[in-house]
């Protein structure tokens, strides 16, 4: 439960559904100053339970997401069902060091995709494992469909909402954990789930959606990654041209990603795309939007829901959450790896995105772009 109406109406609905249902807040420990400052409780007044076997955490755990985990409290208070917060602090330190990792290395990274995969089906399993639980629910709108045959997991497809639909961040979910995972406002279009909301008197009924990376809490991602990596050492560099042309300075590339267009800081009579990054000369290279293009990618680290591909298969690739799939053939190249190339050059295919395959609404796997 993140404070937010979609977890609020999940854990609702479970309710009336006869479950026996226990709230969680997963607490990363970043203060948000905004938050720490709008008059609300600290979130040290829930009760706490560490997460199973922690790593070290050597940050200061502040009260970040009070007003969201205070809305949580209420909600649970109102559905008379128990909540509890997790202390995830060290495990959302290993998330936003891959975060700072991946932008050093001019890579585009998905926190969202791998708190997922570490934290919301993987410790949390844990913690559900710990206390005998049955099922992991969240508040995604995506959908699981019971399989035909006998003992197959359910299949993950996208949620009835086509414009909420969250089946791309969940694509590397364990197989075998799909027959205890519940998606209760899947079937629910987000006015459906604001409506109920309403009726129950949720004041969370009309929060806004979570836009941001939730550890980066002033939005500033830049300046996170300075701050977290700690490195003082000059980070500048050039800003050319695909024929090498310098046309400007950069502060550093933790600034930019592949496909990006505003904030460039340079004018060439035409609108400019980052084509790509070059990490270790610390070049931003732009270029018109025919050259962002690409007919193919590569991806490692591949997470299946179905039997692992042996041969090639044509499918729709999805190379970021807001992206449309693309008509492609994947071919798989061993060691967990596979090749997609498409029928059109796809613009903004940034490394370190994950490529998910779909066979219609179902999700087949995907992996992470080389």
């Amino acid at each position: 439960m993140s404070g937010g109406v979609d977890s609020s109406v999940a854990a609702h609905l479970l309710r009336e559904a006869g479950h026996e249902v226990i709230g969680v807040f997963m607490r990363h420990g970043e203060a948000s100053p905004a938050v720490c400052a709008s008059g609300d409780k600290p979130s040290s007044q829930l009760p706490i339970i560490v997460a199973p076997t922690p790593a070290a955490n050597p940050h200061k755990q502040g009260c970040c997401s009070a007003s969201d985990a205070a809305d949580a409290r209420r909600v649970a208070a109102l559905l008379e069902i128990p909540f509890y917060a997790l202390d995830f602090a060290a495990e959302f330190g290993r998330i936003m060091d891959y975060f700072v990792d991946e932008y050093t290395s001019g890579r585009t990274p998905n926190p969202c995709v791998v708190c997922n995969n570490w934290l919301k089906f993987g410790k949390l399993a844990d913690y559900a494992d710990s206390i005998g639980a049955d099922f992991i629910a969240t508040g995604h709108y995506a959908r699981l469909i019971p399989s035909a045959k006998a003992g197959a997991p359910p299949a993950l497809t996208r949620g009835l909402d086509d414009g909420k639909d969250q089946s791309y961040v969940l694509f590397g979910l364990n197989r075998d954990l799909l027959a205890r995972v519940l998606l209760p406002v899947g079937d629910y279009r987000k006015s459906a789930i604001r409506a109920i909301a309403q009726q129950l008197g949720l004041r969370v009924a009309d929060k806004r959606d979570s836009q941001e990376i939730c550890f980066v809490t002033d939005n500033d991602y830049a300046g996170f990654v300075h701050r977290r990596s700690g490195q003082e050492d000059d980070r500048s560099g050039e800003i050319v041209t695909t024929d090498n042309v310098v046309v400007g300075q950069h502060s550093g590339i933790e600034q930019f990603t592949v496909g990006q267009r505003k904030g460039l800081q340079v004018a060439l009579g035409e609108p400019r795309y980052v084509v790509r990054l070059e990490p270790e000369a610390r070049r931003v290279v732009i270029g018109t939007r025919a050259e962002l293009g690409r007919s193919e990618l590569t991806a490692a680290n591949a997470n299946w829901l179905i039997d692992e591909p042996r041969a090639p298969f044509t499918c729709e690739v999805k190379i970021r959450y807001k992206t449309p799939p693309a008509h492609a053939r994947v071919l798989p190249l061993g060691g967990g790896r596979f090749r997609a190339e498409f029928d059109e050059p796809q613009p903004g295919v940034a490394p370190g995105q994950a490529a998910v395959c779909y066979a219609g609404d179902r999700v087949l796997g995907g992996g992470w772009i080389e």
